[in-house]
């Protein structure tokens, strides 16, 4: 049986290295994101019979069945969602080579994809974008904005070679390394007009949960904790009036509720409170905010660039300015 198994290893290796092309994998994704023969044969302008054919042929090199047949339409198998994901990847791949490739024709000589959550500190971004725009020969730089959550996936995906979030409290994946690098302390932000009202007498969560609360959307890092501090206080968390990330919109919203509340880093805090509109509780939380991290790509971890702009946000997450603040 190893023996058999060993031998089919070998061809199936062999299949795939000589005869599986690009577009055998455009295919793989277009049949998966319409489920349907027909509708991938109608975006290909071709005919049913051709894209059968064709799945036929793909099936055939990587000598299995990829897609079954269901009432719903077609459904990856387990080796299916396999080849998905080497299309996924190997397409992402493509791409970015494609668009470094462009940059090295303008005069530049590298391209770095970042992922940014909304509410990294300002501090930490300034330093990774000074850094990479005064790289020489110059970088191209593609900047990615979404939750850690989204970031992650991206990751994963190959659709972004960097990220700075918000520390993952489970696994990120095999492919994935994160760094924590800065500690954040945790502050309450409500409408500065309710500031005093809100702020009269002592920390008291089941009546903050009687409040407007802005959380954060649902599978984030910051979501999670959230439910954890209710929670540990033996308080249902209390359902959001609003779901956001981003600073305008708490900003907005806080303007507009008199009741409006949320959680945010001190640091960031402190920029909107001195912007207007907004005010910090007075009460001192006894928990951190998962730590901002730095999360990079397996496959890229030892790109020169991408490698020195680790180091670049290490060393301005701990200068002693930045953690004054």
């Amino acid at each position: 049986m190893a023996m058999q198994n060993q031998e089919r290893s070998l061809r199936l290796r062999h299949s795939l290295g000589s005869r599986l092309k690009l577009r055998h994998l455009t295919l793989l994704q277009s049949l998966d994101r319409h489920r349907s023969l027909s509708r991938v044969a109608a975006e290909m302008d071709l005919s049913q019979p051709a894209i059968t054919k064709a799945l036929r042929e793909i099936e055939d090199i990587f000598m299995t069945r990829l897609f079954e047949r269901t009432s719903r339409g077609l459904t990856a198998t387990a080796a299916g969602l396999a080849a998905l994901r080497l299309a996924q990847v190997t397409l992402a791949d493509v791409e970015s080579t494609a668009h470094v490739l462009t940059a090295i024709d303008t005069g530049l000589i590298d391209r770095v994809r970042l992922g940014i959550t909304p509410q990294v500190p300002e501090g930490l971004l300034n330093a990774a974008l000074t850094h990479l725009l005064g790289q020489s020969p110059r970088v191209a730089v593609l900047s990615k904005e979404g939750t850690t959550d989204e970031l992650v996936a991206a990751l994963s995906a190959r659709e972004i070679d960097c990220a700075i979030g918000r520390s993952f409290d489970h696994s990120v994946g095999i492919d994935i390394d994160q760094e924590p690098i800065y500690e954040q302390e945790p502050c309450l932000l409500v409408p500065a007009r309710s500031r005093a009202r809100l702020a009269r007498g002592p920390l008291d969560w089941a009546r903050l949960a009687e409040l407007d609360w802005i959380f954060p959307p649902p599978n984030t890092p910051m979501r999670r904790t959230f439910s954890t501090i209710f929670l540990s206080a033996g308080v249902q968390p209390p359902s959001p009036i609003v779901e956001t990330m981003s600073l305008r919109t708490i900003e907005t919203v806080l303007r507009q509720l008199p009741n409006g509340v949320t959680i945010l880093a001190k640091d960031i805090v402190a920029d909107l409170v001195q912007r207007g509109g907004c005010a910090a509780l007075p009460y001192q939380l006894s928990w951190n905010l998962p730590p901002v991290s730095f999360f990079v790509s397996r496959h890229m971890a030892a790109h020169p660039t991408v490698r020195s702009l680790a180091t670049a946000v290490r060393k301005a997450a701990e200068a002693p300015a930045f953690r004054a603040r």
